[in-house]
């Protein structure tokens, strides 16, 4: 199984210093036609990353800053009168391109987030009654800083639902921060080549569903999710829509890896990343020093391994 993922991958590491498995995690959420939530501080190269992605894959790239006064009608677009015509005209929204930038989406209103959230889901826009699809591939990477939150509109768990993972870039290693500080001038963004081009993610795409799924890798998967729900680490557990991104993700890694199936490690290496946003950690896992994340493995030592 060819690929020239591992090309794109490496483009991207030219820009993005140190962040190896977070660059893998997002082009395996891109490979499984997922959206990606970023949580971390600024400047830790969110947006580095996604003009890195777009660059190498040649997708058209907007992005929106978004602050309270952004309107539904800045990310779908709006119809105008045109008086030559006497027609009304749709003029496209920011979120008409391949790949698109929501920095900050937790700053702008309910209504601009669920604007945003339903073309996620739906993968069209509809103003004034009219239905117009999004270009294919359309990807999400929205951003969310921790850190100051006054002023802010959290996204519920019911909207967060809608993001195949939810990843943490991370402070640079001491080693990655030397290197950046070293090419600080050189704008590595602007030297970024095409590896692939959108025919050839699509074609990709087409070849991470058809990886191979043990009938025992579906019943691992399903019991994982099951558990959550009924684990007393967790007072809430996830749906079956994190029952499929954690196949989607399982099958993009296999194909990252160069294997024509899923393995049981091809799980484990997705599961904080597809499952953590979509499970609410109890009263009693928390009083124990338990996070999202060690609550999950926990769950996981709990559940036999198959065997493929």
């Amino acid at each position: 199984m060819e690929s020239n993922i591992a090309g794109v991958k490496e483009e991207i590491k030219k820009a993005v210093k140190g962040k190896d498995e977070v660059i893998t995690k997002v082009l395996a959420a891109i490979l499984a036609g997922g959206h990606i939530m970023l949580e971390d501080i600024p400047g830790v190269g969110k947006t580095t990353l996604a003009v890195s992605i777009s660059k190498s894959m040649e997708l058209a790239y907007k992005r929106v800053q978004f602050t309270p006064d952004v309107l539904p009608g800045d990310i779908l677009g709006f119809s105008v009168y045109n008086k030559n015509s006497g027609e009304l005209e749709y003029r496209q929204g920011a979120i008409m391109c391949n790949l698109f930038l929501a920095d900050e989406i937790n700053r702008t209103s309910p209504k601009t987030q669920s604007a945003l959230l339903e073309v996620m889901e739906e993968g069209s826009v509809t103003v004034d009654g009219v239905t117009r699809n999004v270009p294919e591939p359309f990807v999400v990477i929205a951003t969310e800083n921790p850190v100051g939150s006054s002023g802010t509109q959290l996204l519920p768990e019911s909207q967060l639902d809608r993001f195949m993972i939810c990843i943490s870039m991370g402070y640079p290693s001491h080693g990655a921060a030397i290197d950046i500080l070293k090419n600080n001038k050189n704008v590595p963004l602007a030297q970024l080549q095409k590896k692939i081009d959108r025919e050839e993610l699509l074609a990709a795409r087409k070849q991470v569903e058809e990886i191979y799924v043990d009938d025992a890798i579906y019943d691992y998967i399903v019991t994982i999710v099951e558990r959550t729900r009924t684990s007393e680490y967790f007072y809430a557990g996830a749906s079956p829509r994190g029952s499929i991104a954690l196949l989607r993700m399982a099958k993009a890694y296999a194909y990252l890896r160069e294997r024509t199936f899923v393995s049981p490690q091809d799980i484990k290496e997705v599961l904080v990343d597809v499952l953590g946003h979509r499970v609410s950690l109890s009263s009693s896992a928390r009083a124990k020093g338990l996070t999202t994340e060690t609550a999950l493995f926990e769950l996981l030592t709990e559940i036999p391994v198959p065997r493929t």
